[in-house]
């Protein structure tokens, strides 16, 4: 987390292309909980985070902007949108699975973490059990001589597991069942029935065993070996502290349980009702999630909407208060389209040129079907509804269509893209503005 705002905004410009103050915001943002690390506990918990609301059109960055920071710090993040809950009382999911979910990524997380640390321990254990079942241990009173020849085979086998040799050979293995993947909306006192009835239903099985060949039984095994060398305690001490403290939670489409002015019936009760069950969460309670209780005083909330039909001040006022920053997103020109084309570190166009290197396809695209592509993906937003980026995907995919469709014909060719083929493609489309609404 020790990474500056500057640092930080860098890191998103290789993969956001423009957008400089929802970076700054969400850097600054960042920075603060880190620096609140470092103050005496007594201050530090005075000091709240400064939730953000993101305003800007659907496909402007608004969610790519927390994903990648939430991955490149390594902190629990989880994406919901608002629209998905409802009132207490209605049915639906309730606000609080929302903090559970991020609690259950944030075991995941540590657990990963966990796992890397002790790679080679896991893997020297799967290589253990793997070569006693070819090579069954000595009885306790065997001689010397019989010992060191055991040891001398082990090595052999060990080496030969090694290299793949003996990857094709079939052995029997006990596999520990997974523990079953439980529903987070749930209550955790509902939760601990779930358990108690499909442990029930297992009849105490905790294992199966299989034949598989070694190869599967590596992967299969690798999960009992990480489950019996991890504390679980620690991983789950740490993933509380972290989600407690680090952890985000990107509140998407907010702006959906936000009720217009403008409308004369104000729609819906459970919209406001949905506001007032996420006012407590966002201003810090505790919350009863399956692994203890969890605060959500010091959790980072993130809330964006287009807020086309609505404005951030049909929110409750409370809930308003409680987004103190407020960041506009800018919609996105040719220029920027253009640059997210060329410049961004992972760009649709390097993916679709992997694909289709696949299939010993070389495709390239000029700098003028480029600009094309940009421009007329800007203007069939201006047109229709205005989908920001997500209208390249759309774009792109109708140029090169029939090119991936028939690449098996075209193996080992060079296929350029041309300003021509694009326009071939697309300009009847963009011209129709009925043809332009259900194509593109």
């Amino acid at each position: 987390m020790n990474l500056t705002p500057k640092e930080i905004v860098s890191y998103l410009d290789e993969y956001i292309i423009g957008q400089l103050e929802a970076k700054k915001a969400i850097a600054i943002a960042l920075r603060n909980r880190y620096r609140r690390l470092k103050l005496d506990s007594q201050m530090a918990e005075e000091i709240m985070p400064k939730n953000i609301l993101m305003i800007g059109s659907t496909g402007v960055g608004k969610t790519e902007i927390a994903r990648r920071l939430a991955k490149m710090m390594g902190l629990p993040f989880v994406k919901v949108e608002a629209s998905k809950y409802t009132e207490v009382g209605f049915v639906g999911r309730d606000v609080e699975s929302m903090v559970r979910d991020l609690v259950m990524a944030s075991i995941n997380l540590v657990r990963n973490e966990h796992r890397e640390k002790n790679k080679e321990k896991i893997e020297q254990r799967v290589e253990k059990i793997i070569i006693e079942k070819l090579l069954p241990p000595l009885p306790k009173g065997a001689s010397e001589q019989k010992k060191e020849d055991y040891e001398r085979s082990y090595a052999r086998m060990l080496e030969r597991l090694r290299n793949g040799e003996l990857d094709e050979l079939s052995i029997e293995v006990e596999i520990k069942k997974g523990a079953e993947l439980s529903d987070s909306s749930l209550p955790p006192e509902m939760l601990k029935v779930q358990e108690s009835f499909m442990k029930i239903l297992n009849s105490g099985k905790d294992s199966v065993k299989k034949e598989l060949k070694v190869k599967e039984a590596k992967e299969a095994l690798k999960h009992n070996a990480s489950e019996e060398l991890l504390d679980f305690e620690s991983i789950k001490i740490e993933a509380l502290e972290r989600a407690q403290n680090g952890g985000i939670i990107f509140l998407d489409e907010i702006d959906k349980v936000a009720v217009s002015s403008s409308s004369s019936h104000r729609s819906d009760p459970s919209k406001e009702g949905v506001q007032r069950d996420l006012l407590p969460i966002v201003e810090g309670s505790d919350v009863n999630t399956k692994y203890g209780m969890v605060k959500t005083d010091h959790m980072l909330f993130i809330a964006a909407g287009a807020f086309h039909l609505s404005k951030p001040s049909d929110l409750i006022p409370e809930l308003q208060g409680r987004f103190p920053l407020r960041v506009e997103l800018e919609s996105l020109t040719e220029e920027v389209l253009y640059k997210i084309l060329t410049q961004a570190k992972n760009s649709l166009l390097r993916q679709y040129k992997e694909l289709l290197k696949v299939e010993n396809v070389e495709l390239e695209f000029e700098d003028e079907a480029i600009k094309a592509i940009a421009k007329i993906s800007q203007m069939t937003n201006e047109k229709t509804e205005d989908i920001g980026a997500r209208r390249l995907h759309t774009v792109i995919e109708k140029v090169i269509e029939d090119i991936s469709f028939s690449a098996d014909e075209h193996a080992g060719e060079k296929i350029v893209i041309t300003k021509d083929l694009v326009h071939q493609k697309l300009d009847t489309i963009v011209e129709d503005e009925d043809s332009s609404r259900y194509i593109l």
